[in-house]
């Protein structure tokens, strides 16, 4: 019982410590993991943000159509010199997407025909 215990928590990325009679469960955080498509093309990038701004709203768009979409971050921003990855991939099997980055000074940078199945970085600049 405890083997099959002791798998399942480490199926989920968590140990256990039963020392002393008490069992203490911890997780541990995993690393992101990176999606693949079905067409074997990865569609994650990081996107780099070095405006000197705080990028408060990002999209990806299939290149060509002002669909934006859903923010990529989310409730968060991206202060100037951090990053983030993000999984450019509707579904369409579209390698090349346009970028739309919104900032806190009311900036708005739009950048054409990345290829996303390529590039693993994306420098966000003025």
């Amino acid at each position: 019982m405890a083997t099959l215990l002791t798998g399942a928590l480490l199926a989920l990325g968590m140990t256990a410590d039963a020392s002393a009679g008490a069992e203490r469960v911890s997780r541990t955080l995993a690393r992101p993991v990176m999606t693949q498509s079905q067409d074997s093309y990865n569609r994650d990038i990081r996107v780099h943000n070095q405006t000197g701004w705080t990028m408060t709203y990002f999209y990806a768009a299939s290149a060509g159509t002002d669909d934006w979409g859903t923010d990529l971050l989310g409730s968060g921003t991206l202060a100037p010199g951090d990053s983030m990855v993000v999984t450019a991939d509707n579904g369409s099997g579209a390698c090349r997407y346009d970028f739309r980055a919104e900032f806190d000074n009311g900036e708005a940078l739009r950048r054409n025909g990345i290829n996303v199945c390529q590039v693993a970085d994306y420098y966000f600049t003025r």
